[in-house]
């Protein structure tokens, strides 16, 4: 009797576990660099501009499929002008913009995820220039059994949220219509992989 108890006793121990490790279960991905995407476009009254920027590295947490964390780290130092403006450019690593001297990453941390239909909006904490900021964007969460693809809907940062004060309206004014937009375009594409 007691051996019978015994072994309904390990069998039960055992079934508990299965199900604690599979509630528990996470899937962490490492993100690809070369294939993941950071788009942005800035505007001032006489038009505006689009460049990329590329990830340094990046990990995407899933817990059932679901989103649940993740950290990603751009190179701000790799900041491009589709145009191919090389002054544009210069002038957005300088003091005037993003400082990269100082500053050479920015850094994204998830800390929540709520699935609204068919997007999951995430909200993380934003660092750029060494100020954060809390930000939720809108995406789109594509999973197979090795690898994420998260595609966010286009949203908009402040860069005045972040100290980038050239040509601001919200820290000069006196600039009438020579102004740059606080608000920029942003859109990335995270692909990663186990």
């Amino acid at each position: 009797m007691k051996k019978s108890k015994l072994i309904l006793f390990a069998m039960a121990f055992a079934a508990f576990s299965f199900v604690s490790q599979s509630a528990f279960a996470q899937d962490n991905f490492k993100v690809t660099v070369e294939n993941s995407k950071l788009t942005w476009k800035g505007y001032k009254p006489t038009g505006d501009h689009t460049g990329t920027i590329a990830l340094a590295s990046g990990n995407i947490s899933l817990k059932n499929s679901k989103l649940i964390g993740g950290s990603l780290v751009a190179d701000i130092s790799t900041i491009k002008d589709a145009d191919g403006s090389a002054k544009l450019e210069g002038h957005l690593k300088s003091e005037d913009f993003f400082e990269v001297t100082a500053f050479p990453i920015a850094k994204f941390d998830i800390t929540k995820t709520d699935v609204k239909g068919a997007k999951v909006h995430v909200t993380g904490n934003m660092t750029i220039k060494g100020i954060t900021k809390q930000i939720t964007f809108p995406a789109t969460l594509a999973v197979n059994k090795d690898n994420v693809t998260l595609t966010s809907d286009t949203f908009q940062i402040n860069r005045a949220d972040f100290n980038v004060k050239y040509k601001s309206k919200t820290f000069f004014n006196d600039l009438k219509d020579k102004f740059v937009n606080d608000d920029f375009d942003f859109q990335v594409t995270i692909v990663a992989k186990k």
